[in-house]
């Protein structure tokens, strides 16, 4: 017994052929951005959901570089916004601006910002002041703006693919927690190891440049995304789903460690992302359905940020990793 019933018959071959073209965008997406195959797996699970992305890590890690590289593979069109103390709203969204032509009469015509691409590139979010990073709230999550009472709605696909340096760097913001929850996944970007740095070196200091053909459209990215909706998940992933979010929560008696160690919890937004990232995963590695280990494995990403630690955890050194670890481990 599966929670989703397949609509049609050719369900297998469609996952087949899509799980293909997934993997060669992921192989080519590798061969430019050495070792971090689990950000790029992470990223695409993020984009073949529908969702939004915050990449965190130092400078240096080609976060940067990921995001182009992606925009380039999957053949969507992007954008980059660098962020900074003094940026606007306005510089994000775009601003009405009265024109006077000869002969005619005055009017209002606005124009749009960066964020009316496919693919937006929010490069170091946390350095612009929260009433800057706010402005990109609505598109997020109602993939529209409204300027003087005006709706524009942003081209489809739509999605953010965020960075972000550490919060203890100085110049960062914190991001406000209803931003937080608009990211599908929090995808912590480490150090290469030592075979992925030689390639680098190698790679990066010549004078050959790898050249990337898209392997995907807008539009096909869009039926992939449907497509990852379609695929059944069986009732006992959906179980493990809500146990592993529903002992997140403090207060409800679910985890002593979690009344103890979290602030606050994540909400049913973060159910919905693990349903819909654990389907992904599944395509992603030509399976016809998640399983529960999709849901450990992907644990840390969708709860991460939206968790926080108690003043007591923090004083007993406590990371919030390692309790998210254990209460997916509960769930096996």
């Amino acid at each position: 017994m599966t929670t989703v019933t397949q609509t049609d018959d050719d369900i297998v071959p469609r996952l087949e052929a899509a799980s293909e073209r997934v993997q060669r965008a992921h192989k080519a997406a590798a061969s430019v951005i050495f070792g971090q195959d689990v950000v790029i797996e992470r990223t695409l699970i993020t984009l073949l959901s529908g969702g939004h992305a915050l990449l965190i890590g130092v400078p240096g890690l080609a976060k940067t570089l990921l995001v182009e590289t992606l925009g380039r593979v999957l053949g969507l069109d992007a954008k980059r916004i660098q962020f900074t103390p003094d940026l606007m709203p306005s510089d994000i969204i775009g601003a009405e601006v009265l024109e006077d032509a000869p002969g005619q009469r005055r009017s209002f015509r606005f124009i749009k910002g960066p964020i009316f691409t496919q693919l937006l590139m929010a490069d170091e979010i946390n350095r612009a002041s929260p009433k800057t990073q706010s402005a990109l709230l609505q598109a997020m999550q109602e993939h529209h703006v409204t300027v003087a009472g005006t709706r524009h709605d942003t081209p489809a696909p739509f999605h953010v693919l965020a960075t972000q340096n550490p919060l203890e760097q100085e110049g960062t913001y914190p991001l406000p927690e209803a931003q937080l929850d608009r990211f599908l996944l929090q995808v912590d970007v480490t150090y290469p190891d030592l075979i992925a740095e030689r390639r680098m070196l190698y790679s990066t200091t010549g004078t050959e440049e790898k050249k990337l053909e898209a392997v995907l459209n807008g539009g096909e990215l869009m039926s992939i995304q449907r497509l990852v909706r379609q695929i059944p998940v069986p009732d006992k992933v959906v179980e493990a789903i809500l146990k592993l979010v529903r002992s997140a929560r403090p207060g409800t008696g679910a985890s002593e460690e979690t009344d103890r160690f979290v602030a606050w919890g994540p909400g049913p937004r973060a159910s919905q992302a693990l349903m819909l990232a654990v389907r992904a995963k599944a395509l992603i590695d030509g399976r016809l359905a998640p399983s529960i280990d999709d849901v450990v494995a992907l644990a840390d990403p969708v709860l991460k940020h939206r968790m926080a630690l108690t003043f007591a955890a923090r004083a007993e050194g406590q990371d919030l990793g390692q309790i998210i670890a254990r209460l997916a481990s509960a769930v096996e």
